[in-house]
């Protein structure tokens, strides 16, 4: 590097080739660079390393780099009295190249678009080789004024390079759009599918509460016909108990004891089991009645409606049931 006495003294020259278009050539990108007073360009080496292809910027640059071309931001930057620029990315530690330097890691490069600007480098060189010298064409236009900037045509493999890289760009601009305008059409398609179910999702939900209120209405008519509707003589509002059963028997008649002695031994029976099988001499040995007796018994009790004969057992044994209305 040239030291910074020499570097501020040193006056801007015009550049033959715009050093965008001329990084642009080279890299393929449109790569940050640091331009000095002196009109020397440096460059961040991370971002060159990447379009260049290279996943290791450090070792890339140990490989292909001199130290004299590349350098750390804040020792460039201090060597103009410059501050370090704004952002995050732009670290006082950061590695920039000059543009010597940009151009020995794209002759190292293998990427196939940086091809035509290696073949004008060579031919350059051949040139020099041959001639002892290499000049730009200039440019068909005349000087705005006497004095001014000399223009140059920019040498046809670069342009060709830039030209190339403009289409190629061109493309992944019109695929990039094309896959926004499928994405767009997706979302759409896709809201047009969501309102759909959010409307099939409301109509059911409104089936669904009408349901409801019917079903309200229903079950407010039952519970209107269930207190409206008298009370049916004789029916159990709930299932049958032996109490129950006992309470409903003393109701109907006026019973004398040994009656009572008969019902309190059947009526269990007749709750459980729903019918009684037992012969007559059963219940007289339980009661302690006499058989005669025991018959009258129920005979009273099928009197009253307390209960009534369903037929016999193949012993001949009576089979009573309780009477319900």
């Amino acid at each position: 590097m040239n030291e910074p006495s020499k570097r501020k003294s040193s006056a801007k020259r015009h550049e033959a080739i715009d050093v965008s278009d001329f990084v642009y050539a080279a890299t393929g990108a449109r790569v940050r660079r640091l331009t000095m007073p002196d009109g020397t360009h440096w460059f961040p080496a991370v971002d060159v390393c990447k379009e260049l292809g290279h996943t290791n910027s450090r070792q890339a640059l140990s490989d292909h780099l001199p130290h004299e071309h590349r350098e750390i931001l804040e020792t460039v930057s201090g060597a103009y009295g410059l501050s370090i620029p704004a952002g995050r990315e732009w670290r006082r530690d950061l590695n920039v190249i000059s543009l010597q330097g940009l151009i020995l890691l794209v002759n190292a490069c293998t990427k196939p678009a940086c091809a035509p600007f290696k073949q004008w480098v060579a031919e350059v060189i051949e040139t020099v080789q041959r001639e002892g010298s290499y000049s730009l064409d200039k440019a068909e236009v005349q000087p705005a004024e006497p004095g001014a900037p000399i223009a140059y045509a920019m040498p046809e493999q670069v342009a060709e390079a830039i030209v190339r890289l403009e289409a190629h760009n061109l493309q992944l601009d019109e695929e990039l759009a094309s896959g926004q305008r499928e994405s767009i059409a997706l979302q759409k398609e896709m809201l047009t599918a969501q309102q759909d179910a959010l409307a099939v999702q409301q109509s059911t939900l409104a089936v669904q509460q009408a349901m409801v209120r019917a079903m309200e209405r229903i079950a407010d008519r039952f519970d209107t016909l269930v207190l409206e509707r008298p009370p049916t003589r004789g029916r159990l509002a709930t299932p049958p108990t032996t109490e129950s059963v006992l309470v409903d028997w003393r109701q109907r008649l006026s019973v004398t004891e040994d009656v009572w002695t008969v019902a309190v031994v059947i009526a269990p029976v007749l709750v459980e089991q729903g019918e009684m099988r037992e012969p007559l001499k059963s219940i007289a040995a339980r009661t302690g009645l006499s058989v005669h007796r025991v018959n009258e018994c129920l005979r009273l009790l099928r009197k009253h409606a307390c209960i009534r004969s369903r037929g016999g057992t193949e012993d001949g044994a009576p089979v009573y049931v309780l009477h319900q209305a």
